[in-house]
């Protein structure tokens, strides 16, 4: 019993820790902290919502094979015990599996944009604390291979300088 209470702490541990995964524009890596990115300035075209699919590393089904076979094989007499085991473990697997996928899933937003040189690109990324509407003007970041969108900042105009002038 004391196997299974550890076993089913360990799952559950895994699967909230699979659940805090995100893709979020607000959440930046931190292998791409103090890096340098590339920045291009773009235009909202249109945006739609849609779902990021769940992940399926195994981790699930194995957690949940490992937990349903403990807990068939504690059940009935030697025999049933192996069979009923057998089932647990095929049943607990893709519970564990489902429970996976439907924890990793995530809402998103797909933004198309127009670039300056009149190239348009289409990124997928989770829904944060800006919306986008067509018309806006964003800027793409994009570091270490990944790219997210947020809007530009306002451009203030620079005071130009009387020194030098004559």
């Amino acid at each position: 019993m004391k196997r299974l209470l550890v076993t089913s702490t360990t799952v559950v541990t895994l699967l909230v820790l699979g659940a805090c995964t995100t893709t979020s524009p607000d959440v930046v890596s931190r292998n791409d902290a103090q890096r340098m990115a590339s920045v291009i300035d773009a235009v909202v075209l249109t945006t739609r919502p849609v779902v990021v699919d769940g992940t399926q590393s195994g981790v699930g089904a194995t957690a949940g094979g490992v937990i349903g076979g403990i807990a068939g094989a504690s059940v009935g007499g030697r025999r049933e015990s192996v069979a009923v085991g057998i089932i647990g473990a095929v049943v607990g697997g893709v519970v564990g599996n489902a429970a996976e996928r439907l924890s990793t899933k995530e809402e998103a937003v797909e933004i198309l944009v127009q670039l300056r040189n009149g190239d348009r690109r289409s990124v997928v990324q989770a829904k944060a604390g800006e919306t986008f509407a067509p018309g806006d003007p964003v800027i793409l970041v994009t570091t270490g291979g990944r790219v997210r969108v947020t809007k530009a900042p306002a451009v203030t105009p620079q005071p130009t300088s009387a020194a030098g002038k004559s």
